[in-house]
């Protein structure tokens, strides 16, 4: 009764407050948003899913120091410390096997900022990789809330948004390549390449024919935006993740009788020829240019795999210099400034050109925190990927073969983000930290429910 009373009070207080000021039309405003909260403050895994969904239009705010994402992501991290000091939240869901791992990286990575050759950037980066923690954070503490079927709904709708922006809109493209809301193409590229297993295990899961020509419609539209980007990474990671899941649904794919198999064939005939010629011309080239890569790296015939070599160079250095605590976190742009390759690959006029990140996460990681941090960062990713393979196990042996495919499609999301760190800086993306929180509750949950099934019998 008390605390009712006094935030009635203090909402009358802030209404009467803004009526009273330059901008009056703020104040319906602050009964929406407090009504906002109190839906976060009961079901506060809506925010974690309102965040995944925020996650592809962040080009539209960028540079803004308000947007929904950054207000979804406050409002949650006052809402769990006050459930935690209150004890409204189990203890269990604290539980996480990455705990240990995530506690040993940040050791080396707070080892690495104490002896860091430049605190402004290593204070800059480790601000960033504090929105991946908090994440991961938020993502343990509500996972038992989270209703997974929603993130692949709104994760797949809302990277398809932005698929049907690039392809009808010159504006949302680079050098005739597909960006999205992003700045770069790559970035988008992996946004498709983690939205795409989600939205083709809606297809296969889907109760009724329409619903699956509609999720089916969903992922077509996504790999049409993925040849728009014109990235052949994406291209790598997706075709490997499609042979892991044709793998996996193996005994499906056995289920297709002789009689369908004609049918099948002439699908394939159709779809196949048709996907390779509206594949764009320049894509192909550069698909191509893959396979030449047997004979030697040109830079003058390709300069994006020439800087891409280069980074290697420039971080196997700086490995060789600090082995141990790295050259400090957000430092890689300096050192590669600083060599030949950056004013020979330069593509703008000016200095801001020349600072480029290493365009690999892990190596990023090598370099900058050292061998140690670097090593524990692998471990994490390895870690998921484990979580992930544990879930599906257990959920296998339960007999429950919805929950089994749910988590093999987590993990080629996951497998897709772990792959293109090999060819993207992305340390601190929010998808990266909220599959780690992720995997660890499914593999305890699939766990625990198996350990009860065992006592039952």
């Amino acid at each position: 009764m008390i605390a009712t009373v006094a935030v009635g009070g203090a909402l009358a207080l802030i209404c009467l407050g803004l009526l009273a000021s330059p901008w009056p039309f703020l104040s319906p405003v602050v009964i929406v948003g407090l009504a906002g909260l109190a839906g976060l403050y009961r079901r506060p895994a809506w925010g974690l899913l309102g965040i995944a969904a925020l996650v592809p239009f962040e080009g539209l705010f960028k540079g803004s120091d308000f947007t929904g994402a950054k207000l979804l992501g406050a409002s949650m991290i006052v809402i769990l410390a006050l459930q935690l000091l209150l004890r409204q939240l189990p203890d269990e869901r604290l539980r996480n096997n990455l705990w240990r791992p995530l506690a040993l990286f940040l050791l080396a990575y707070l080892i690495s900022l104490m002896f860091s050759e430049r605190y402004d950037l290593s204070l800059g980066h480790l601000r960033e990789l504090a929105v991946g923690l908090a994440l991961f954070v938020i993502t343990v503490l509500v996972a038992a809330e989270l209703n997974i079927k929603m993130l692949f709904r709104l994760v797949s709708l809302s990277v398809a948004a932005t698929c049907a922006l690039a392809l009808i809109s010159a504006k949302h493209q680079i050098g005739g390549r597909a960006i999205g809301l992003l700045e770069d193409a790559n970035y988008f590229a992996l946004l498709i390449a983690f939205a795409a297993p989600m939205s083709a295990w809606l297809a296969l899961r889907a109760p009724h024919l329409l619903a699956r020509v509609a999720w089916l419609a969903v992922t077509l539209l996504l790999l049409a935006g993925m040849t728009k980007t014109d990235s052949r990474s994406g291209l790598v990671v997706l075709v490997g993740c499609l042979l892991i899941g044709l793998w996996h649904h193996r005994a499906e794919l056995r289920q297709i009788r002789s009689r369908h198999l004609g049918f099948v064939l002439l699908g394939a005939a159709i779809v196949i020829p048709l996907g390779l010629m509206s594949l764009p011309a320049d894509y192909v080239a550069r698909i191509k240019s893959l396979v030449e890569l047997k004979s030697g790296i040109n830079a003058h015939q390709d300069a994006s795999l020439g800087r891409r070599a280069s980074y290697l160079v420039v971080g196997s250095q700086m490995i060789r210099d600090n082995p141990l605590a790295g050259s400090g976190p957000g430092t890689f742009p300096v050192h590669y400034a600083a060599t030949g390759f950056a004013k020979a690959f330069s593509e703008e006029a000016g200095t801001a050109d020349l600072y480029r990140r290493a365009h690999n996460t892990y190596l990023e990681i090598f370099s900058e925190v050292g061998i140690p941090g670097g090593l524990l960062f692998a471990a994490l990713i390895l870690l998921g990927l484990r979580n992930f393979e544990r879930a599906r196990q257990a959920s296998q042996a339960c007999g429950d073969a919805e929950r089994a495919d749910l988590a093999t499609h987590l993990a080629l999301s996951f497998l897709a983000m772990a792959l293109f760190l090999m060819f993207l800086s992305a340390p601190n993306h929010k998808y990266l930290w909220i599959m780690l929180g992720l995997s660890g509750y499914l593999r305890l949950e699939a766990e625990a429910r198996l350990a009860r099934m065992r006592q039952l019998v």
